[in-house]
């Protein structure tokens, strides 16, 4: 979303994972869970094991988004520091050293929500939300893109409209790239065909909600998720909560219904309702779509084997504390990950999971579950008082990453001790 964050998975016996060339077009999707690993797992996981972090004091970077490019290079970009910010690691995720992605001049210019994805061809997309904070909105929506592994960045402007809001980037395996954004006109859309040259402003998919979140399939099927809040929170069409799908390179898209029940309000304050803004949505290699989404307490996930005419859906997690900011990723066929955020009182904690389903079954999930974690992340309300553990955005990302690792990176936010940055996280699957 932007600014005002803060305010506002049983066992089961698993059937055979996806194949070497199903694992490939998946990677070959450029989906930001990244670059699939050489083998898939053989069974049900047993542990996360949390490997060493590292953090990386720099410019703020709220609401963070990480990919990896096929020569195993890691990036991370944040918002807060007033430009577009994105760091590259080289060494798995052990050090990071700011991109210069260019300048103002250059069009190079945001300071809001980002998202990153990366193409078969290698072509790196940043997408960046430019927010007025005096007046509380949106003001433009800008991508730049990467054909030689970040040295050089051409940028463009997607729109320059009162409320544009958060962006997303995803890229088709036959490598055509696709934007989404909203600005409480409903749901705008554009592709670039050129590595990010130029872009086509299209249709609208949706002439009412908000640009919730953006995936795409290993055959090239698209799914926008639309839900009632658009233009950072200044809409809200009470009954959109939707699924579009399109099998058509986004010519057409079909309408579809989630099942559960999501109760959304127009807030940004957990005493007055759940907090929701990013739904996430994940494809699997095998062309399985994949929502995640809280029902308080409890944690829901759907599958659709038929581009989300029908769902199978469990509860994943289910307890006394409140969930809310889920994200998803999918790899394998019935791998997913998911993370979201936990909060028991003022206590705020973040959670991390690998999820597993046999394919050809209706069993249960198999959820295997890191330790929760708390961020150094913190909001001061007003001069003088005591800081409140933050969110520090509307998600955590997390992705699978080529040696095998999963991986989630999480804001450090401390104005007390005058910290900002992010913390790499990385996780061993056994």
């Amino acid at each position: 979303m932007n600014a005002r964050v803060g305010q506002i998975l049983a066992l089961a016996a698993l059937a055979s994972l996806a194949s070497l060339a199903a694992l490939a077009a998946l990677a070959a999707a450029g989906c930001s869970s990244g670059p699939a690993p050489e083998v898939a797992a053989s069974g049900p996981a047993t542990a996360l094991v949390a490997l060493p972090v590292t953090d990386h004091l720099a410019a703020a970077g709220k609401e963070p988004m990480l990919v990896e490019t096929s020569d195993g290079a890691l990036w991370v970009s944040g918002y807060g520091s007033g430009d577009p910010a994105l760091w590259r690691s080289t060494d798995g995720g052990s050090s990071w050293a700011a991109v210069d992605v260019g300048t103002a001049e250059d069009g190079a210019v945001g300071n809001s929500d980002v998202d990153l994805a990366v193409g078969p061809d290698g072509t790196i997309y940043f997408a960046q939300m430019t927010f007025d904070r005096e007046t509380f909105e949106g003001t433009a929506i800008s991508i730049g893109a990467s054909r030689d592994g970040g040295a050089g960045w051409s940028w463009s402007l997607l729109s320059e409209d009162r409320f544009d809001d958060r962006p997303w980037v995803e890229v088709a395996p036959d490598g055509v790239a696709h934007a989404i954004w909203n600005d409480g006109s409903g749901v705008s859309y554009a592709t670039s065909s050129d590595r990010g040259l130029t872009w086509e402003e299209r249709p609208r998919i949706h002439p009412v909600g908000g640009s919730s979140h953006l995936a795409i399939g290993p055959e090239g099927s698209l799914a926008v998720r639309i839900t009632p809040m658009s233009a950072s929170g200044h809409r809200h069409d009470p009954g959109i909560d939707h699924v579009a799908v399109s099998t058509d390179g986004g010519a057409t898209w079909t309408l579809r219904e989630l099942p559960g029940e999501r109760i959304w309000t127009q807030t940004f304050d957990h005493a007055d309702g759940l907090l929701r803004w990013v739904e996430p949505l994940a494809w699997d290699a095998a062309g399985a779509l994949y929502a995640l989404w809280s029902e308080g307490t409890t944690l829901w996930l759907a599958r659709s084997s038929d581009h989300g005419a029908s769902w199978t859906h469990w509860p994943v997690v289910d307890g006394d504390e409140t969930l809310y900011f889920p994200y998803l990723v999918g790899r394998a066929a019935g791998e997913l990950a998911a993370t979201w955020f936990s909060r028991s009182g003022e206590a705020l904690r973040v959670n991390v999971a690998l999820v597993q389903i046999a394919t050809e079954t209706e069993a249960e999930p198999h959820v295997t579950r890191a330790e929760a974690f708390s961020i150094p992340a913190f909001r001061q309300s007003g001069e003088g008082e005591e800081p409140a553990p933050d969110t520090a955005g509307e998600y955590v990302p997390v992705a699978f990453l080529a040696d095998g690792r999963l991986a989630v990176v999480t804001t450090i936010q401390d104005p007390t001790t005058d910290r900002w940055g992010f913390t790499f996280r990385p996780y061993r699957i056994e």
